[in-house]
């Protein structure tokens, strides 16, 4: 299983029992969905390795309670303390309307609703306050923030999100 084949699921944050039980921070909104899995991909030393649930349960609400086949001490938890969880993209709640994952929309058109064509996604950058879309319009990058006020609609057919930008946000970046 290759990482691009899979979405993050969230991280191990800490031991919970001398059993080999631990706890993992979960990225999303629903964690219960998330309760009652047979696998997890764990990323050791930069490769998705699978590991089988033998119980999971939900603990403090954001945070998976996990114990692994053949992790059964201390030393073995020890071994994968703060690696990321990956799931593959099949197992993603499918997402309707204008609500979309960020891996879903890369190489989406972006037309707004007063310019026209802006370009096509490249990435999407989630690591400043507010996410940005970097689209690309010929060879000159223009970054919209990912702002609900501004998504007028996406439409996955035609792979195309419409926006309706303040007034010469987009002229910034082609004078």
């Amino acid at each position: 299983m290759k990482k691009e084949d899979c979405f993050y699921l969230g991280k191990i944050v800490k031991k919970y029992s001398f059993k080999g039980e631990v706890l993992a921070k979960l990225d999303t909104d629903q964690p219960e969905l998330y309760e009652n899995l047979d696998a997890i991909f764990l990323e050791l030393r930069n490769n998705l390795v699978p590991f089988f649930v033998e119980r999971s349960q939900l603990h403090k609400s954001e945070l998976l309670r996990l114990k692994f086949e053949e992790v059964d001490t201390e030393a073995d938890a020890d071994s994968i303390m703060k690696s990321n969880l990956f799931l593959p993209l099949e197992l993603l709640p499918k997402l309707e309307g204008n609500k979309f994952y960020f891996h879903e929309v890369i190489n989406f058109t972006i037309e707004d609703v007063n310019y026209g064509k802006v370009g096509i996604i490249k990435a999407i950058n989630d690591s400043t306050a507010q996410a940005l879309f970097e689209i690309d319009r010929n060879g000159t990058e223009i970054l919209i923030p990912m702002n609900d006020e501004f998504i007028v609609k996406v439409d996955r057919k035609t792979k195309t999100i419409l926006v309706e930008t303040p007034e010469g946000l987009i002229d910034l970046y082609l004078q």
